[in-house]
């Protein structure tokens, strides 16, 4: 049987990338009833789109996996790591000039800069507000590099980035999050022009793709009844540590509301509010980018409420610029271990990778189609790792289903309380295990 994006989408697989877009006459991207983009299937598209999906569960050979599509972008890094892909060097700092309009250490907006500054890329195609939204958009003025420099969990898609390259004279750079960095490769591949014409992909460390619905809560939660615009979500405390960040968003009064992001509880390790397809991608550190940014969640940088970044280059180009950076003096940087990084996105690791093999199951159980992925993450995780992860595959579906039955951040609260405690008491239980398995010398995850 061959498959199709309408199949993708039917069996909730779809990121909401939008480059299958560009293989379709008139599709466009559209809101799904949970609060995610997806493109429209009611459309036509080439019979082979399906190719640039990066959910695709019969990928071509030669290009199957993120293991081979880095073999053919990547060939010339001098390391490869069985976690991290292909990379140059792994690195801990900041931004000087950059850091206090960042999210994090201001890396990224760094990086944007010097390659405009440098007139290695002419556009930039990154995520920015409009019109009181979030939406991936064309610039070409360093002057605008810091209105970009803020993370945004809020479902985006780069529908227009193939529908409008051609017309962009000159080389394009393209942030995404790693699902959005393997449909990009994809079209690379599958049309080679694409290569010199974006020479340069910044990758997103990311946790979870989260649904608008994600968004609509923390809104309520800070306060706001009715509408909100121009959300900020990582709004720093300097004198405190680097996760007492606030969420924050102006009302139709054009009143702002701000609250701590710890009023909400854990976000990131319940799955609330996530897409199916995120739980699906074994890609946890952006390995297709030239370089893939996050956040140093580990001591003693999470002390510090200034923010820093924890990144990996994986060209040439990308380990000169930060090279370049260091000497001039205008970033503060120090190498840091590779078991210092997995460490940093230990909780992404185990999720994405350990709890794989028993996603897919579930998935074959339901006779849905399976996305193909790598064996070596196809492992068996102990049986109390897998109950906790059946509990979260339940509070993400449920998060959603409820949220759009209510959209009411008490009702919700309310029904949502009791699974949550559930994951609570069943995380508390497997590291009682992972304990005891430790003391008796046995393997722990």
């Amino acid at each position: 049987m061959k498959y199709t994006i309408e199949d993708i989408v039917k069996n909730d697989l779809c990121i909401g990338c939008g480059v299958c877009v560009s293989e379709s006459k008139d599709s466009s991207m559209i809101w799904n009833k949970y609060g995610f983009l997806v493109p429209d299937i009611t459309k036509s598209f080439n019979k082979d789109a399906i190719k640039v999906c990066p959910f695709n569960p019969q990928p071509d050979k030669e290009i199957e996996d993120e293991d081979k599509i880095a073999q053919y972008f990547m060939e010339d890094t001098p390391y490869k790591d069985h976690d991290i892909g292909h990379y140059h060097e792994i690195y801990v700092g900041y931004s000087n000039k950059f850091r206090p309009t960042s999210s994090s250490g201001g890396i990224g907006t760094y990086i944007v800069e010097q390659l405009l500054q440098q007139k290695i890329v002419d556009h930039l195609f990154v995520v920015k507000e409009k019109d009181g939204e979030y939406t991936y958009q064309w610039f070409d003025s360093i002057e605008d590099i810091t209105a970009t420099s803020k993370t945004r969990y809020l479902p985006v898609s780069l529908e227009k980035l193939f529908l409008e390259i051609d017309s962009k004279p000159g080389k394009v750079a393209v942030t995404g999050i790693p699902p959005f960095l393997k449909a990009i490769r994809l079209k690379q591949y599958y049309y080679p022009k694409y290569q010199e014409k974006i020479p340069f992909l910044i990758g997103i460390i990311c946790g979870g793709w989260k649904s608008k619905f994600f968004t609509d809560y923390l809104a309520q939660k800070a306060g706001i009844k009715g509408e909100y615009s121009r959300q900020e979500y990582r709004i720093k405390d300097e004198a405190s540590y680097a996760l007492d960040y606030s969420f924050g968003a102006y009302d139709d009064n054009e009143s702002f509301h701000q609250m701590k992001m710890k009023l909400a509880g854990n976000m990131w390790g319940t799955g609330l509010f996530n897409a199916n397809a995120s739980d699906f991608s074994d890609d946890v550190t952006a390995e297709l980018g030239d370089i893939s940014l996050g956040d140093a969640w580990i001591n003693p940088y999470m002390k510090d409420g200034k923010g820093t970044s924890l990144f990996v280059t994986r060209s040439v180009l990308a380990d000169r610029l930060i090279q370049e950076g260091i000497q001039k003096g205008k970033l503060n940087l120090e190498k840091l271990p590779i078991q210092d990084f997995i460490k940093s996105q230990l909780g992404a690791f185990r999720h994405r990778r350990v709890g794989l093999k028993l996603r897919l199951k579930e998935l074959k159980k339901s006779d849905k189609i399976v996305p193909f992925k790598r064996n070596r993450f196809l492992v068996k995780a102990p049986i109390e790792y897998q109950i906790v992860q059946k509990q979260r595959r339940i509070i993400r579906y449920l998060s959603l289903k409820l949220w759009q039955e209510h959209k009411d951040v008490d009702k919700f609260e309310q029904q949502i309380e009791s699974l949550l405690k559930g994951l609570n008491r069943k995380t508390v239980w497997y590291h009682r295990f992972q304990k005891i398995r430790r003391k008796l010398g046995l393997k722990t995850i």
